[in-house]
């Protein structure tokens, strides 16, 4: 790999992710996959930060 490995800049598309979620109004998880929401035509806004809690 590359030293630009896995770099999205803005304009570029996003390659397709599937993560696991965490519900805690109902107390279980899920998952969450950006195909599933172009599907439905929904907008997404991402945001990534280096770790909760962490002091930046």
């Amino acid at each position: 790999m590359g030293e630009n490995a896995g770099v999205v800049r803005v304009g570029d598309t996003v390659p397709d992710f599937r993560i696991e979620t965490f519900d805690p109004s109902k107390g279980d998880f899920g998952e969450f996959s950006l195909s599933s929401l172009k599907k439905k035509k929904k907008w997404a806004v991402l945001f990534f930060y280096p770790a909760d809690f962490t002091f930046v």
